[in-house]
């Protein structure tokens, strides 16, 4: 036992436990299918570790593309039970454990596709986290980061005493907000479920009952873990846990609103995009439709010398009787296709509408494109077009992850002709 008595307790409360924050196997693969397609052999960093349930899961399913996982946590024994568990699960050689600081790791940029932080960035905080390892992504890398935070705009004094001392939650607006404003494109959401919390307290729980209050530093280590878990089950509704899928946004782009100095720009891109005026008629038609045009959801992406290069709209649809959103038209300059800015200024837009607090957005389009942005058919929500289309081409993104989309039919503006 050291001189931090209570530090000793709290980690003989967690040892052995199977989790050390609110989590799940299905939570983690959940999240990793949002990442998308990892490239072979990939080298995957989990921070803040602990015993190791998600870097063990992680090896597992990016096994057969001979996935590298390096696990890092400051507590050693944690990093000998991952050794142990790893050895039994034949993953020994996929899964490497190194003692260190998340906060001042030893790697040069670019050394990761996938960084994965499962509630371990509070440790640091979430803002830090996002600029301190940006840099450790390679081209196209992805950083997955959970992060507890209100689940209402009002919560209430005993849950904000509480977590105002211990670590201060924003919305899940503001994180979004966050990770924008660090650099990155948010590719996708989660709201963790309440069993992921129930399988990190049940067993907590039964180890805080079991647990000798005598012993040094326990008394101190029982009361703050009580305290915790009694907050949860008094004012659960009002925090949880949210996990971001995070890309850094592309560097060769900038993308932004247009302005009315970029009219003129827009219209000529996209005619020249799509070979006809057609699409460039049909913006200016939502222009002139307040019912239709969202400020701010018009967005450019600039070439080298400073011209548009890219362009995509955002525009108000409805789906039965609920407000929805609509992705068109996306056009690139052909001097600028096929080099990554229809990307950049579509991930913008899709940015801008969740900060702007739409849930779901709509798109017609090439379905072997639309869904690297996480678009999957509209027809899975039970959401369809007023006309005929392939199944796959109709299809549809929820924004927040939440699930709870309107369902039915789709109505377009009048500007759209359908």
């Amino acid at each position: 036992m050291s001189d931090n008595a209570p530090h000793d307790a709290f980690f003989a409360l967690h040892h052995g436990l199977p989790r050390q924050g609110p989590g799940s196997d299905d939570t983690t693969r959940h999240l990793l299918s949002l990442a998308g397609p990892l490239p072979e052999r990939p080298r995957v960093l989990d921070l803040g570790c602990g015993p190791g349930r998600s870097a063990l899961l992680l090896a597992a399913e990016a096994g057969a593309r001979g996935a590298e996982v390096t696990a890092v946590d400051l507590h050693e024994p944690f990093l000998a039970e991952l050794r142990q568990a790893a050895d039994a699960r034949g993953l020994a050689g996929s899964v490497r454990t190194v003692t260190a600081d998340m906060a001042e790791l030893p790697y040069p940029d670019g050394s990761f596709d996938l960084v994965w932080a499962e509630s371990s960035a509070y440790s640091i905080g979430f803002d830090r986290a996002l600029n301190s390892w940006r840099r450790l992504l390679s081209p196209g890398g992805t950083l997955v980061v959970t992060e507890c935070e209100w689940t209402t705009d009002e919560p209430g004094p005993e849950a904000r005493a509480f977590w105002d001392h211990h670590y201060a939650l924003r919305t899940t607006h503001a994180n979004t907000a966050a990770a924008v404003a660090a650099g990155y494109h948010v590719i996708g959401t989660y709201h963790q479920p309440e069993s992921d919390w129930d399988a990190y307290y049940g067993p907590l729980a039964a180890r805080a009952d079991a647990a000798d209050p005598a012993a040094p530093g326990m008394a101190e280590a029982l009361a703050a873990t009580r305290a915790e878990i009694a907050m949860r089950r008094e004012h659960g509704t009002e925090y949880g846990y949210t996990g971001y899928v995070l890309r850094p946004a592309d560097p060769r782009w900038r993308t932004r609103p247009e302005t009315d100095a970029d009219v003129a720009a827009v219209r000529a891109v996209n005619a020249a995009a799509f070979g006809t005026d057609a699409e460039a008629r049909l913006v200016d038609r939502l222009r002139e439709d307040p019912s239709a045009w969202l400020p701010g959801l018009s967005y450019v992406a600039e070439g080298p010398d400073g011209t548009v290069a890219a362009y995509a709209l955002v525009t108000r649809c409805r789906v039965g009787g609920s407000p929805a959103a609509a992705l068109a038209p996306v056009a690139v300059a052909p001097a600028y296709q096929r080099q990554g800015a229809g990307r950049a200024v579509v991930r913008a837009v899709l940015d801008a509408a969740r900060l702007r607090g739409e849930r779901l957005v709509l798109v017609l389009g090439h379905p072997e494109y639309y869904p690297a942005f996480g678009f999957v058919p509209a027809s899975r929500y039970g959401i369809r077009p007023s006309f005929d289309v392939p199944d796959e081409a109709m299809m549809a993104l929820d924004l927040d992850g939440c699930g709870n989309v309107p369902v039915g039919t789709i109505h377009y503006p009048p500007a759209f002709g359908v």
